[in-house]
Formats: C-alpha cells, sequence, structure tokens
C-alpha cells in the first residue's frame, strides 16, 4: 500500500527504525553478546578499518556527542584496547590507534556479529534474502549517495626491485599494527626469495597494484602442488585502503590460479586480520582450520581457508 502523506512517511520510517533497533537487539546495553555498546562497536570497527584516526573525525563520522566520545575513549585506553597519541597540530587532540589487545577484541566482536546476520539469513529463502539486502542497499544508496570517484589503481606483473619493496612494507605493517617482532621479516624474505629463486611462470605469479605509479599493494600465486594454489603475502599500504585494491589482487589471483589450471586454491592467516578475512569470505574462501600458535613475538590463532576454483 503507497504511502504518500508526509506524515505517514515520518510514521513508517520510525516504525521501522524501532523494529529493527529491536532486531539487533541494540536497545540491550550491549550489542548481541559481546561486552561493547552498539557506539563502543561502532568506534572499535572505525579504527579496525581507518588507520590513526584523530578522535575528532571519529566524533564528526559518527554523529557521538564529543563528552560520550571521549568516555568510549577513556574506557577503551583504561582496558588497553587503543593507543592515544598527541596531534602536533593540535595538542588538545588525539590520533587513535588499536592495539594488538584492541584487534583482537574487535575480531571476536566481529565474527559474532557475522554469525548472527548469518544465522538470521539462513532461516530465509534465497529470494527473501536477496530482497532483504537489495533494500537495505536501497536504502543505504537514497539516503547517502556514493561519494565523488576515488583514486584509481593499476595491477602489473613483478619486476626487479620489487621483493625488497614487499618485505619492508609487510615487515613495517605487521610491527606498527601488530607488534609483530623481527622474525616475521625473516620469513617474508624467505617466501620471496623462494619465489625468485624457483620461479615458474607457467605455475606462479606476483601482481603488485600502484597508485600513480607509486607500489600499494601486492599479492602472490604460489604453487603448492600440481592441484593446489597458494595465496601469499596480500598486503594494502594505509593511503589506498578503501579503494578497493585488496579485493582486485584477490579476485587477480582467483583468475590467475585458475589459468594456470588448478582445481583449488588455499591460504593461511590469522584470525586478527580482520579486513583481510573479509575479502577472503567475500571471494568464496571458507574457514576450514583454527590452531592456536606464538610466532613473530605474538600469542595467535592461525586460520587456514580453501576455495574450489
Amino acid at each position: 500500500m503507497p504511502i504518500d502523506s508526509p506524515d505517514d512517511q515520518i510514521a513508517a520510517v520510525r516504525a521501522f527504525n524501532r523494529f529493527y533497533t529491536r532486531k539487533l537487539g541494540v536497545l540491550d546495553q550491549h550489542l548481541g553478546q559481546s561486552p561493547f555498546s552498539l557506539s563502543e562497536a561502532r568506534v572499535l570497527y572505525e579504527l579496525a578499518h581507518r588507520d590513526d584516526l584523530a578522535a575528532k573525525e571519529i566524533g564528526n563520522e559518527l554523529g557521538l556527542d564529543a563528552g560520550y566520545l571521549s568516555r568510549i575513549v577513556q574506557n577503551f585506553d583504561e582496558k588497553g584496547l587503543i593507543t592515544r597519541t598527541p596531534l602536533p597540530s593540535d595538542r588538545r587532540q588525539y590520533q587513535l590507534s588499536l592495539t594488538a589487545k584492541g584487534r583482537q577484541a574487535f575480531a571476536k566482536l566481529n565474527l559474532g556479529s557475522q554469525s548472527e546476520v548469518a544465522a538470521m539469513l539462513a532461516r530465509l529463502s534465497a529470494g527473501d534474502a536477496t530482497r532483504l539486502t537489495q533494500a537495505m542497499a536501497t536504502i543505504e544508496a537514497v539516503l547517502e549517495p556514493p561519494r565523488s570517484k576515488p583514486a584509481s589503481f593499476m595491477l602489473r606483473s613483478h619486476r626487479v626491485g620489487d621483493m625488497g619493496w614487499v618485505i619492508s612494507k609487510q615487515a613495517g605493517a605487521y610491527a606498527a599494527d601488530y607488534n609483530w617482532d623481527i622474525s616475521y621479516e625473516a620469513l617474508v624474505a624467505e617466501i620471496c626469495a623462494q619465489f625468485i629463486r624457483n620461479y615458474d611462470a607457467a605455475r606462479e605469479h606476483c601482481w603488485i597494484a600502484e597508485v600513480g605509479g607509486e607500489p600499494v599493494g601486492s599479492i602472490f600465486l604460489v604453487k603448492a602442488t600440481d592441484e593446489i594454489a597458494k595465496l601469499r603475502l596480500l598486503q594494502v599500504e594505509k593511503q589506498a585502503r578503501g579503494l578497493g585494491v585488496g579485493r582486485a589482487l584477490v579476485e587477480q589471483c582467483i583468475q590467475g590460479a585458475r589459468e594456470r589450471g588448478y582445481s583449488r586454491m588455499t591460504l593461511w592467516t590469522q584470525s586478527i586480520l580482520v579486513a583481510a578475512r573479509g575479502i577472503y569470505q567475500s571471494a568464496g574462501f571458507k574457514l576450514v582450520k583454527e590452531e592456536k600458535h606464538h610466532s613473530f613475538g605474538a600469542d595467535l590463532v592461525g586460520e587456514t581457508w580453501e576455495r574450489d576454483l
């Protein structure tokens, strides 16, 4: 039944808001089964997906009251989930970053939320699930139209000098974001050296992403067995995140594996690498194995993901 009058439209939006907040459970003290409120979860999300944000930026992005945001930040700081660094341009403002503990907390929260949504969708028919997600996309597009076109990027094959760049950027990024020690740099150096030493163009490849002629990301396709390809060393630089570089690299790697005759693909990652795990899942990979281990100076949960080609 059409809803034409302004009053009826207002009532319909308010009714939907009440319904959906009940459905999400955000009227409870905590989001789902987590120890975080919806606002706290959103702040964690922003910090997990956007690097070195100022507290003011998060407040503006999420529309949070400055005093309320300050209490959230103080709480996170006391729990060891974030680091706070005064901005050089304004010592009253702080730049926020998640600690390794903070990333682990978000990974757990993200996995729980993902499982809850998956369970909700599983109760629907395929057609209803499609209708639901398309309606959600319509709501988002109408209320917040796409912003200006992001910077373009290109993918190219590796060349002389790229392996040194990969080693340096991988080691630096994981040390800064997760406090991994220099043993990870040794591992990346070994992988790159082996790739160059035993390179088989018919079965393996490396792609480098560039923006404006500068490298901003990388991915490796290597041979595991005659039938199984392995995806390794996905990396996207901070300044290029949000452009779709990671997804493009993974899609290119999958296509490259198909073209080289593999029937299956595998990869090994860590549970705290939330953004990468999301890309792998959306690309069709499924988690098949988890194992706790101590590597690179940290207690980690290693994950094996696989997909058919």
